[in-house]
């Protein structure tokens, strides 16, 4: 075998092995690649107890339940299902009914999501594209989800003061 045939062997086998490692990587990342999972996601995926996922979806409104000692239940919901939530902790200040959430932890046995952090939509004109197509195609779009303030509106009408 000459020299440059030994080279090609050398970048072609390493070349098969770097493949194989990210096809590796990949496969075993694949479900923790999504961002968050909708109640209908998780439905559809018969999530296991235990399991660590994000949860994201709409605050059902009337759901909010507040306990003692900063226990608070509520309802993460996506317009087709509905999962319940219990969290034990400070809720951030946009937390509200209706808007926006994502939170992190595992279903328990009873199909509660047990969450250990929340967190609320910061900007009400910000959305992944993600969560507005899905939005989209369940027909719960709303034309000003996108909208700019007007480019003739005064500082203070947008909020920002001088």
């Amino acid at each position: 075998m000459t020299r440059k045939q030994r080279r090609l062997t050398m970048i072609g086998g390493s070349l098969a092995v770097l493949a194989v490692a990210a096809a590796l990587v990949l496969n075993a990342m694949r479900d923790s690649i999504v961002f968050f999972s909708t109640p209908s996601m998780v439905a559809e995926k018969h999530i296991a107890a235990g399991k660590r996922f994000r949860l994201g979806g709409l605050v059902q409104p009337g759901s909010l339940v507040r306990g003692d000692s900063l226990a608070v239940t509520f309802q993460v919901a996506d317009g087709s299902a509905a999962l319940p939530v219990s969290y034990k902790g400070i809720l951030p200040d946009l937390f509200r009914e209706g808007q926006g959430v994502v939170a992190e932890g595992a279903l328990d046995a009873a199909g509660v999501f047990k969450a250990d952090t929340v967190l609320a939509k910061h900007d009400e004109t910000y959305m992944p594209k993600e969560v507005a197509d899905a939005l989209k195609k369940q027909g719960h779009w709303k034309d000003d989800y996108g909208a700019k303030p007007a480019a003739g509106a005064s500082p203070a009408k947008q909020g920002v003061s001088q």
